[in-house]
């Protein structure tokens, strides 16, 4: 079918076009342009990109092992303290975190290019199945690990080194989390998260149960009796509502299920865009979302976001990519109605909105854009089914340093903990150090109490 066809349709492009438009964002790195992509970094004491880093993976020696041909050595540096390095070099924001704080910015305005560094190094050891950990003699003890997302993954991987049984309970039907459901397809090609998961599953010691739900299939009392200790990794599984007329009109639509839908699509093909999209949001969703709506062959996509592009929770980065694949980026807009015709998408009416006295208010002008498809990526929210008595502060886990929350043997970590950031390296480094407080907790536990004279 053409692209001048009206209305929701799947198959708009050729299998080649398919194929193309959702290839490698960034292809990988040669052993030459490692070698001398490595060759500019000056291996800084104290460097400010280790610090700028959520897991603090000492960049300058990975470097250094990659510029002496020691790839192997690298992974095993980064892995270290990031098990998810893989995933993390494909999606982390480098160019907020670790390469800018890149010294090179200062005299170059071009920083070492880290993150297709750490790929490089990870995706060999990965390919060669390189495991750099061994289980440590079982201590008896078994943890229950709520959530198969970057957070939980990490937590249950550093548990298995520690020699305890890790259950990992998950609502979804493939382990993963957001690395499987949540992110644009071209940013982790070749079933990458599965990959992944496999290479962290074969420690050792972790048992996955999929489509197990707390508040439906279990409960949290019902761990406790069963584990020693539960770590929670629950995500955002839910979505915020658009609160507007006409949002049940058909060709209105939540971007992380028109994004894990793609996730999970072989060829693209299935996957049905409408011809004029509009796209709500304005964080990494809203950009993942609107571009694959153009790589699937929408004529138009417009994201509309109600405050100017220095709010935007994208980066700079995510929007010159929307721009360079023809997402038009509309700011000082509100959504207040969808338009429907025969219960169908028809078209969207905006307010128009500034800051005035320090709050964004509408200026009383409004517009209308004419859609057949409208993706909302308004954010998600927490959804505390099954939890209990746990302390949760502004709908989020409240925990302390080392992930404990306020009930006894109960940690968490990752989007669902108060102060959790929407990154996945944020996640792995709550998941590990969670581990770390659990594993000392329970070492503790097993120690002979000592007698008192």
């Amino acid at each position: 079918m053409g692209t001048t066809e009206t209305g929701i349709l799947s198959g708009r492009l050729s299998p080649v076009e398919y194929e193309k438009n959702f290839s490698d964002l960034h292809p990988p790195l040669d052993e030459h342009e490692a070698l001398v992509a490595s060759d500019r970094c000056y291996f800084c004491y104290d460097a400010p990109c280790m610090t700028a880093c959520p897991t603090s993976i000492d960049i300058p020696l990975f470097i250094r092992q990659i510029s002496t041909g020691n790839p192997i050595g690298s992974a095993n540096t980064i892995f270290d303290q990031n098990i998810l390095g893989g995933m993390c070099a494909r999606v982390c924001p480098t160019e907020t975190l670790c390469e800018q704080a890149c010294v090179r910015n200062e005299a170059e305005h071009r920083p070492v290019e880290i993150g297709r560094l750490q790929r490089y190094a990870t995706d060999i050891a990965m390919r060669e199945n390189r495991q750099f950990y061994q289980r440590a003699a079982p201590t008896g003890k078994s943890v229950a690990v709520i959530g198969a997302g970057p957070a939980g993954l990490a937590c249950a991987h550093r548990l298995a080194v520690k020699g305890h049984d890790v259950t990992i309970y998950d609502a979804r039907e493939k382990a993963g989390g957001l690395n499987e459901y949540g992110i644009a397809t071209y940013k982790a090609v070749d079933d990458f998260a599965q990959a992944e998961v496999d290479y962290v599953l074969a420690i050792g010691g972790i048992d996955i149960r999929n489509r197990m739900m707390l508040g439906r299939d279990f409960s949290l009392s019902d761990m406790l009796a069963k584990h020693d200790a539960v770590f929670l990794g629950l995500g955002l599984a839910g979505v915020n509502a658009l609160r507007a007329e006409g949002e049940t009109a058909e060709g209105v639509e939540d971007a992380v299920d028109f994004i894990a839908a793609l996730r999970q699509s072989q060829t693209k093909a299935d996957i049905a865009i409408g011809r004029r999209v509009v796209v709500l949001g304005g964080g990494m969703t809203a950009v993942d979302a609107a571009v694959q709506a153009k790589l699937l062959g929408a004529e138009e996509v417009t994201i509309c976001y109600r405050r100017g592009k220095e709010h935007m929770n994208a980066s700079v980065f995510e929007q010159d990519l929307a721009a360079a694949k023809g997402v038009t980026i509309r700011h000082w807009l509100q959504p207040k109605r969808i338009i429907a015709r025969d219960g169908k998408v028809a078209g969207i009416e905006l307010d128009y909105t500034a800051i005035a006295d320090g709050r964004l208010t509408t200026t009383g002008e409004t517009g209308v854009i004419t859609a057949d498809h409208v993706l909302k990526a308004i954010g998600q929210m927490f959804e505390a089914d099954g939890l209990g008595i746990i302390t949760l502060q502004s709908g989020r886990i409240v925990v302390d340093g080392e992930g404990r929350t306020s009930l006894d043997r109960v940690w968490a970590g990752g989007d669902c903990v108060l102060g959790g950031e929407d990154l996945t390296v944020s996640a792995v480094a709550m998941g590990r150090d969670a581990a770390e407080s659990i594993n000392h907790v329970l070492a503790a536990a097993s120690q002979p109490a000592v007698a008192v004279a």
